[in-house]
């Protein structure tokens, strides 16, 4: 079988082997578009960008929601030979006019709640289309059509033009330090990504998916944007993050990509419902969750008690689900194991395509990260940092030489992530190597994994900074899960929290060598909002900025006996 040039030959062989199946779905607003609809939109928004001036290798930027316009748009440009480039929904002006000013974007597609920040970036641009209605200083969508050019634009010799090794699209890292980072991937990367993961997993013709992660995170792209193009899948579009529990039952997606989080508040509901029911409830599903699968007993569970959790959660018909961008605590794997959920832990970066290692679904070790796709390269340098090669590496950072050339040593890719690999080559995350704790006494560790460790422990917890590079022990910044603490008081409106997280730290300590322990802890007011001061858009710890803007607190624990 010929390898594909590009994506757009994908699409365009999807939109004709299946014109009339359904691609696209919007949960919150309605509607949807066949394959063949799919196409015609991208065709007439691919000539009106042409007519604003759209070419070849030039850069749009997306600053939209889970919605269909995004996956429209976004394959439009591309379809040109352009270039879109993800924008996080959080960022501020001032980090809008980086990326604009980085990528070299001259045109962004927005939505009306999102348009100020973008004028107010103060970057010169050719134009801005708003997807849902008329604003000022914006066109809509059927203008962006109209302007298409009358003549000498020829959308097939356009798309026909587009080759493997063009730019696919410039993702930019969170960037848990300092400014984002242009990510380039180019069509090549994205295919071969698509062909290891897919080696592993199964994918199949009526598939259906969910959209609700970040549009401008490399996990979304890939799950609900490239792979149903390549294997003409339906996606359903979900903008509003606080109805993901009704859209799971309604959707009920046959594959899904989710974060640790997710899959942590999905078993706090489960357990504090568990709480108040009856006591033979609580017995009969722990001991289905403990009876062999493959046995009688583990099959009649499956079927009479298991079966409805799963179909509660909206999981019922998931044959396997995803879970990345941070480390998922084995326990909670292990949970969603014995209810019959294929959880599949998964690790990868930005740089290489998002997945770059993957625990199979027949074979799944928890507390490991799986094994290398097939056609990417794994080892440990000499202090034990992750190096990967393969043809889903990234060839570098936007306009940033220096950076790029220090991303490679000798064709291998450097991850910044320290691992341990066994026999078989499952491969285990220690943590960021430059986030290593060495405390006073010279030894080191993860703060990741004693974070873990905490959040596995005690679901009341939401977020968790654990500090102690330097010091004589590790103490922790807390901060309750909003959910799970108003559940906690319908339960029981008198119970302390406190000595609930304390219970919990303490459970985490029992999983951890004396050094990792965490000795104090202060519960801090919250929430700590993605894209805000301490997290980044996909959660993760901005650690220099949480230990900055803390720092009272910090030495508060260092400097008074007991936790806080």
């Amino acid at each position: 079988m010929t390898t594909p040039a590009s994506l757009c030959a994908v699409f365009q062989q999807t939109a004709a082997r299946t014109p009339g199946a359904v691609a696209l779905r919007d949960h919150v607003r309605g509607g949807a578009l066949t394959w063949s609809e799919y196409a015609e939109e991208v065709a007439a928004l691919a000539a009106g960008l042409a007519g604003l001036g759209l070419g070849r290798g030039d850069a749009m930027a997306l600053m939209l929601g889970n919605r269909p316009e995004f996956h429209l748009l976004d394959l439009a440009a591309v379809h040109l030979g352009a270039v879109p480039v993800s924008v996080y929904n959080t960022s501020s002006p001032e980090q809008l006019a980086h990326v604009l000013r980085d990528s070299g974007a001259r045109l962004v597609a927005t939505e009306s709640q999102y348009l100020p920040r973008v004028l107010a970036s103060g970057v010169p641009l050719d134009a801005v289309v708003c997807v849902d209605g008329p604003a000022t200083g914006a066109i809509t969508l059927a203008e962006l059509k109209a302007a298409a050019a009358t003549a000498g634009f020829d959308f097939d010799a356009a798309w026909t033009a587009v080759g493997p090794d063009d730019l696919l699209t410039i993702i930019y890292t969170s960037g848990t330090t300092g400014l984002p980072k242009g990510v380039e991937l180019t069509h090549a990367n994205l295919l071969a990504e698509i062909d290891g993961l897919t080696q592993v997993v199964d994918l199949q013709p009526d598939d259906v998916g969910l959209s609700y992660l970040p549009a401008a995170h490399i996990a979304d792209r890939l799950a609900s944007h490239y792979i149903p193009i390549v294997y003409g899948l339906q996606i359903v579009c979900l903008s509003d993050l606080a109805r993901l529990g009704e859209a799971l039952q309604q959707v009920r997606p046959t594959f899904w990509a989710a974060v640790p989080r997710v899959l942590e508040k999905m078993r706090g509901r489960i357990e504090d419902a568990l709480a108040t029911a009856p006591a033979p409830r609580r017995r009969l599903l722990r001991a289905a969750m403990r009876a062999k699968p493959d046995s009688l007993l583990g099959r009649l569970a499956d079927r009479v008690v298991l079966a409805k959790v799963r179909a509660q959660l909206g999981l019922d018909r998931a044959r396997w689900v995803m879970s990345g961008a941070a480390p998922l605590p084995p326990a909670v794997l292990t949970y969603f194991l014995d209810l019959g959920v294929t959880v599949c832990d998964v690790w990868g970066m930005t740089e290489t395509c998002g997945v770059a290692t993957l625990n199979p679904p027949s074979a799944i070790r928890p507390g490991t990260v799986g094994r290398a796709l097939p056609g990417v390269e794994l080892r440990l340098a000499d202090d034990g940092e992750l190096l990967v090669r393969g043809a889903i590496t990234t060839r570098g950072y936007r306009g940033d030489r220096a950076r790029s050339e220090e991303l490679f040593e000798d064709g291998w890719l450097r991850t910044g992530d320290v691992a341990t690999m066994d026999a078989d080559g499952y491969v285990s995350i220690v943590g960021r190597k430059k986030e290593l704790i060495i405390n006073a006494a010279g030894k080191n560790m993860s703060p990741v994994a004693i974070e873990s460790a905490l959040l596995s422990a005690c679901p009341l917890v939401g977020t968790v900074a654990v500090v102690g590079d330097g010091r004589p022990y590790n103490v922790a910044l807390l901060v309750l899960d909003a959910d799970a603490l108003a559940a906690l008081h319908r339960r029981e409106p008198g119970a302390d929290p406190h000595a609930l997280v304390a219970d919990g730290v303490a459970a985490a300590n029992s999983t951890l060598s004396r050094v990792e322990q965490i000795k104090k802890f202060a519960i801090l007011p919250g929430p700590w909002e993605p894209g805000g001061d301490e997290l980044t858009p996909t959660l993760k710890l901005r650690r220099s900025a949480v230990s900055a803007k803390y720092a009272a607190e910090i030495e508060r624990l260092y400097n008074t006996s007991g936790a806080s």
